[in-house]
Parts: C-alpha cells; sequence; structure tokens
C-alpha cells in the first residue's frame, strides 16, 4: 500500500527554475518552523508539569538534576529546528548564484569576448546585436503549486 499522493514525480532538476528554488526553501522554512513550534509547547508543558508535580523522595539536587536531564533534548531539539530554517536561505542563495548569478555571468562574458572577436569582422557603424535578459521568475504560488504547473 502507497501513501504517495498521485501528483507530479518531484526530481532535483525541477529546482532550476529560480521560482521553484523560492517556493521550495520558503515552504521548507514553514515547515521547520512549525515543528521548532511544536516542540517548544511541548517542551513548555513538559517542565511546567515538572515544576507543579516535582516527583517524592527527591532532593532538591536531584530534581533539578533530573528536570534537566528531561527538558534538554527538547531545547537542543528546538535550537537544531531553529537553525535548519535559517539555512534554509543559505540553500535558496546558493542555487540562485551557482545555477543562475554565475552561468549567467559566464555567459554575457563569453558571449561579450566572442562579440569583441566578432567586431573586428563588422564593418565600422554597424550597430551592435542587443543581448536579451534573462526572463524574471513568475511570482506567486507555493512549490508544489509551480510542479503541478509544470507537469500540466
Amino acid at each position: 500500500m502507497s501513501t504517495h499522493s498521485p501528483g507530479p514525480e518531484w526530481s532535483g532538476d525541477m529546482l532550476e527554475n529560480p521560482a521553484m528554488t523560492e517556493a521550495f526553501a520558503s515552504q521548507l522554512r514553514a515547515v521547520l518552523r512549525g515543528q521548532a513550534d511544536f516542540v517548544a509547547r511541548v517542551r513548555r508543558d513538559a517542565e511546567a508539569m515538572w515544576k507543579a508535580n516535582p516527583p517524592a523522595g527527591y532532593g532538591t539536587f536531584e530534581a533539578w538534576w533530573r528536570h534537566r536531564w528531561v527538558t534538554s533534548p527538547f531545547a537542543e531539539i528546538q535550537e537544531h529546528l531553529e537553525k535548519a530554517a535559517t539555512l534554509t536561505f543559505e540553500l535558496e542563495a546558493r542555487y540562485r548564484k551557482g545555477r543562475h548569478e554565475i552561468p549567467a555571468a559566464r555567459q554575457a562574458a563569453a558571449l561579450a569576448k566572442k562579440n569583441g572577436h566578432q567586431a573586428a569582422a563588422v564593418p565600422p557603424g554597424t550597430p551592435p546585436r542587443p543581448v536579451q535578459a534573462p526572463a524574471a521568475p513568475a511570482a506567486g504560488g507555493g512549490f508544489l503549486d509551480l510542479i503541478r504547473n509544470e507537469s500540466a
């Protein structure tokens, strides 16, 4: 029995589109922040329950130690989730730079170099050919909406 939804198959090359990368990173960020909020609520409740119902038979130090032993993993998990959410900005920036900005700059430099070599062969007074700018990414929609639209 499969729990896979009958939608389009996802592959890493879908992140070639800057809009899809941005949508993916923002949705991943939202999920991670939601999970961090959930862990924070559980942590807050666990700490309140422990303080309201201290176990009988423990001394002050042992009660403190056990409280710390129970609640500190929640804090660590919450910190890791929050760090992962902030790393989505780096993910988005690296993909944008590595997949779009650097290749576009290299292509523009190669085109300029090629046009420089061709300029000698072009008669004087001929206007240069215009270079087309890359198309702007489409705004709106989430990552899954972009995948559905692309496969349709």
